[in-house]
């Protein structure tokens, strides 16, 4: 098979290369056609390996500039050519690396990625999709905060991609589609709402109608469509939620000599539920839509949290998904707009 090359914006995030280079380390251990490209100051990421061997897997390519994770995206693409985010897409778009994964300023990563590799034919805008746990396992979600207020026509593509995206990457040929809203009743919901259901409702997509909130949790839909304001809220309150369940039961089996003897009994299980729901387990959100593949990992991920942000961007290059996405589209978009 054929080595797959990821690059590593080191610099993005909370914590740069103090993250990056042990997620890069580890993940290279585990996937062995894995090659990583670590970008950013070499010397800061020299640092970063603390004595370490460099394994032959796992190179340093130099950029001498790092983008704020306040820094507005449009004053970042202006002036920072050389910086680790820009470098590291660059590298995507010279066809040296498949793949690029950052921490860094989510506007930023979106503005240049839509600068350096271009949207597919037919797309106007790239979304952020990711996947959220569920009764079933998982739902994906899109978008996620790329969009706040888009049209009808978006929604749709929002649901062509995200279609096209599952199909390829679970093997599901007819993935159920749900449109985020206020109640599941056709009258429900604005305007907005309304028209990109009938434009779901007339393609060849398998819609299912609208899901409330609770429905991205329930497994009744594979993709849930949603404008950029409300996924990202729902992102966020879903992390929030699986903290909080978490220090809550940490907190009562910890509370009395009876409670922590039951934490021991049932600590498997708990183990176990705690894999499902960890937030970290779902780190790296995808931006479909643009001709390559670029992961979004959490900016506050640890090690472990960034390192499955580069396994989901192995599966996306392994899956060709930006070319499955373009293969798919002109039909299922023709078939939207024509009826």
């Amino acid at each position: 098979m054929q080595p797959i090359t990821i690059a590593l914006d080191a610099m993005g995030g909370d914590h740069g290369p103090s993250v990056v280079v042990p997620a890069a380390l580890a993940a290279v251990e585990r996937i062995d056609r894995l090659k990583a490209v670590l970008v950013g100051d070499s010397e800061r990421i020299n640092a970063a390996l603390g004595g370490r061997k460099r394994p032959e897997r796992v190179r340093v390519h130099h950029a001498g500039e790092q983008v704020g994770m306040d820094e507005p995206p449009a004053q970042a693409l202006r002036t920072k050519r050389d910086s680790s985010m820009r470098v590291a897409l660059d590298l995507v778009a010279g066809g040296e690396a498949d793949a690029c994964v950052s921490a860094g300023n989510t506007g930023a990563l979106l503005a240049i990625s839509r600068f350096v590799l271009k949207t597919l034919p037919g797309i106007d805008r790239p979304a952020i999709i990711s996947a959220l746990p569920s009764r079933g396992g998982h739902t994906h979600v899109l978008d996620l905060g790329a969009n706040v207020d888009p049209t009808p026509e978006h929604l749709f593509q929002f649901a062509v991609m995200g279609s096209t995206l599952v199909s390829a990457i679970h093997h599901n040929r007819k993935p159920r589609i749900g449109l985020l809203n206020v109640g599941e009743e056709e009258i429900k919901g604005h305007e907005r709402v309304r028209e990109a259901a009938q434009l779901i409702a007339r393609s060849d997509l398998n819609y299912i109608g609208y899901v409330e909130g609770d429905g991205i949790f329930s497994g009744e839909a594979d993709v849930v469509v949603c404008d950029g304001f409300a996924g990202n809220i729902a992102l966020k309150s879903s992390e929030g939620a699986a903290r909080m369940i978490g220090d809550m039961i940490r907190g009562e089996f910890r509370r009395t000599g009876f409670n922590r003897i039951a934490g021991l009994l049932a600590a498997p299980v708990l183990r176990s539920v705690a894999r499902r729901i960890d937030p970290r387990t779902y780190n790296g959100a995808i931006f479909v839509g643009l001709r390559g593949t670029v992961v979004k990992s959490h900016g506050r991920a640890d090690a472990h949290s960034f390192a499955n942000a580069i396994r989901e961007a192995v599966v996306e290059v392994e899956n060709n998904v930006p070319a499955r996405i373009g293969e798919h589209l002109d039909g299922l978009l023709s078939l939207g707009q024509s009826a």
